[in-house]
C-alpha cells in the first residue's frame, strides 16, 4: 500500500442471499472509503447489513458484485486462500464473542495473528500487555479471565499483528458501561498510536459519536 492508497476502498458492493420467501438483497450497492488512521462507526438496526458489510470489508465473505481493496489490494476474483494471506497480513477483526482460543494462555493468545503474519514483535506485545493492564494475566487462560479483561486480549492480539484495516464488530456488547468506556479509551489510543484504520459496528449513539466519521446502514443502502 502507498500513501495514497485508501486503507480500505469499497465500490458498488452487493450482497444477495437465499431467504425462505426467496432471495434476500443484504448490500445494494455501498461506497465506501477509509484513509489511514481514520475511525469510522458503522451503525443501522439489526439485520440491516452491518455484520455482513464488515466480513465483505475483512474479506471473510465475497461480494456478488462490486470492488474491494484492502491496504491497496483488490480483492475481487481471489482464491480463499490468496484472501487469507491478504487477512492473515493486513486486516485484524475484534469479535464481540472475543474469539480466544482456549487452549492458548494470554502471551499466546495476543501473539497468535502476529506469529501468523510473520511480525510477531515480543517487545511490542509486551507494551500491548502493560498498556491494557494484562502484564500479571500473561500465563492465564481465557476462561480465568473477566469479560473486560478477555476484550483486551482480543484488542492486544489484533493490534500486535500491526494491521493496517482493523475491524471491530460490537467491541464492547458484552461488556458493561464502565468497562465499555475504559476499553473503547484503549481501543482508540492504539488505534491512533499505530495509524491503523478503523472501522466500528456498534448500536451505540455513544460509541458512534467517539470516531472520526459515522455512516448508518439502511436497507443495504448507507447514508
Amino acid at each position: 500500500m502507498t500513501q495514497a492508497d485508501p486503507a480500505l476502498f469499497l465500490c458498488g458492493v452487493q450482497k444477495t442471499f437465499a431467504g425462505a420467501d426467496g432471495p434476500v438483497r443484504v448490500l445494494g450497492g455501498v461506497d465506501l472509503t477509509l484513509a489511514p488512521g481514520e475511525t469510522l462507526a458503522l451503525t443501522g438496526e439489526s439485520g440491516s447489513g452491518k455484520s455482513t458489510l464488515l466480513h465483505i470489508a475483512g474479506g471473510l465473505e465475497v461480494a456478488d458484485a462490486g470492488t474491494v481493496r484492502v491496504a491497496g489490494h483488490d480483492l475481487t476474483g481471489l482464491s480463499d486462500s490468496d484472501r487469507a494471506v491478504v487477512r492473515c497480513r493486513d486486516v485484524a477483526v475484534i469479535f464481540q464473542q472475543f474469539n480466544l482460543i482456549p487452549s492458548l494462555n494470554v502471551a499466546d493468545n495476543i501473539a497468535f495473528q502476529a506469529r501468523l503474519a510473520g511480525r510477531a514483535d515480543m517487545v511490542l506485545i509486551g507494551d500491548l500487555a502493560a498498556r491494557l493492564g494484562l502484564s500479571d494475566q500473561m500465563r492465564k487462560y481465557p476462561e480465568a479471565l473477566s469479560g473486560g479483561q478477555q476484550q483486551r486480549v482480543a484488542i492486544a492480539r489484533a493490534i500486535a499483528a500491526r494491521p493496517q484495516v482493523l475491524l471491530a464488530d460490537e467491541p464492547t456488547g458484552n461488556l458493561d458501561e464502565s468497562t465499555a468506556v475504559q476499553v473503547l479509551d484503549q481501543l482508540l489510543t492504539l488505534v491512533a498510536d499505530t495509524g491503523a484504520a478503523l472501522l466500528l459496528v456498534t448500536h451505540s449513539p455513544t460509541i458512534a459519536a467517539r470516531m472520526g466519521r459515522r455512516l448508518h446502514l439502511s436497507r443495504g443502502v448507507l447514508a
